[in-house]
């Protein structure tokens, strides 16, 4: 239950929506998929060592391998006994005055302990000379165990698995690995004024892209979500979203939760039983989101206008999905103004802004534009800074959160 002093029906502050939403995070269980299946997954077990990091003492340049006994006499001259391939048996140096050939990941030869590599050592005769006057014991040989011990611990349970995790899983060789089940997700769309992205719109329609815009925010966090859109008819729209909801754990609206004759959303969910935990939150762009909640299934409502939609669902259900399999939710994304900047409504403003690094500094440069409907105006920007409310001035070098969605 939520811990918030405000009626459902009030507005509430960003922080209490904020809150509330990831007071509903749920477990989806946990499922085995293929490593190389995995990238961008939240691993769900600890990957120990099979054995040694490196199983054995490895050759790290091409070169000779010699004994530093030898050296240390001053020999400069080897007879060359052997090559040691990577990929090959172990072998032996047999006479401790003679050296054997070796590649570079290759197992050190028994008897040998030190490496000198080729570009210090001439070839001839079948006699290796080297060029060097100091050499150190276990010269240029990565030494067993020198990395990790076996069994000792390589990733920890509820790490995202990047590129390198895949190459530390197929080391150890976990061919199938435990992840975090994703939520079954529904996109859905309403109302008589949208048509299909490849359709001609006429003067008072405008073309279905708020639903892609979702579908490709869920994407980036390897979900594949399915799409529908509903139109302003209220009977229809309960009789699909009551199917709905029994078959996905996770609903996405956009649009029809605001004022207007049309918006039958809010009115169809608590017909069909779904909790309200609030509507219309102290923000903007974004001020009518709808949050709720039947049984397992968890329902956000986004506004229709694109910016809206776009920075809610990064704001709210990015983290709900972070905390769901495990991760922390914490923004650590911060940047710093660049210039004044005034907002007069007593609201969190979500302002779009390009970003600049300047020697490992992020500063934000408001874009103007033309509201939550100026869908375009989000390509010349590279992320939303958060201003809290409570004051209308916003002063140059001041630090603010951040939601990038730009890499």
């Amino acid at each position: 239950m939520s811990t918030s002093k405000h009626q459902p029906d009030s507005l509430i502050t960003l922080k209490e929506a904020f809150d509330i939403v990831l007071e509903q995070t749920e477990s989806f269980g946990t499922e085995q998929i293929r490593f190389d299946q995995s990238f961008g997954r939240i691993l769900k077990e600890d990957i120990f060592a099979d054995r040694d990091f490196p199983p054995f003492d490895r050759v790290s340049m091409d070169g000779i391998a010699i004994t530093w006994q030898a050296f240390s006499k001053g020999i400069q001259s080897f007879p060359i006994e052997a090559i040691q391939a990577a990929g090959s048996a172990q072998i032996t140096l047999q006479n401790n005055e003679n050296c054997i050939e070796v590649m570079t990941g290759a197992m050190l030869p028994k008897n040998a302990d030190v490496v000198i590599p080729y570009e210090l050592v001439s070839l001839e005769k079948g006699v290796a000379r080297v060029s060097v006057t100091d050499v150190n014991f276990f010269q240029n040989i990565h030494k067993k165990g020198l990395d990790k011990k076996q069994n000792d611990l390589l990733i920890k349970k509820n790490t995202r698995i990047s590129a390198a995790e895949i190459g530390v899983l197929a080391t150890v060789g976990k061919n199938m690995v435990s992840v975090a089940t994703l939520p079954k997700i529904m996109v859905i769309s309403t109302g008589d004024e949208l048509v299909e992205v490849d359709i001609q719109p006429l003067d008072f329609q405008i073309r279905r892209s708020n639903v892609h815009t979702l579908v490709s925010l869920l994407d980036s966090v390897k979900i594949k979500a399915d799409t529908v859109h509903i139109t302003d008819d209220k009977p229809l729209l309960k009789e699909k979203i009551q199917q709905i909801l029994e078959q996905y754990d996770v609903l996405l609206f956009s649009g029809a939760v605001s004022k207007g004759k049309f918006d039958f959303l809010p009115e169809v969910l608590e017909e069909l039983g779904v909790k309200k935990y609030f509507h219309r939150v102290q923000q903007r762009p974004g001020k009518p989101f709808w949050f709720g909640k039947k049984e397992s299934t968890t329902i956000f409502a986004f506004p229709g206008n694109p910016v809206s939609t776009f920075v809610s669902c990064m704001k709210y259900f990015y983290p709900w999905l972070q905390k769901s399999v495990g991760l922390p939710c914490e923004n650590k994304d911060y940047a710093v103004l660049s210039e004044d900047f005034i907002f007069k409504p007593n609201l969190t403003y979500f302002l779009q802004v390009s970003l600049e690094n300047k020697k490992g500094i992020v500063f934000a440069t408001p874009i103007a534009g033309n509201g939550s409907g100026d869908l375009a105006n989000l390509v010349q920007a590279d992320a939303f800074i958060e201003l809290p409310t409570g004051r209308e001035t916003f002063h140059k070098g001041e630090i603010f959160p951040l939601l990038q969605y730009r890499n």
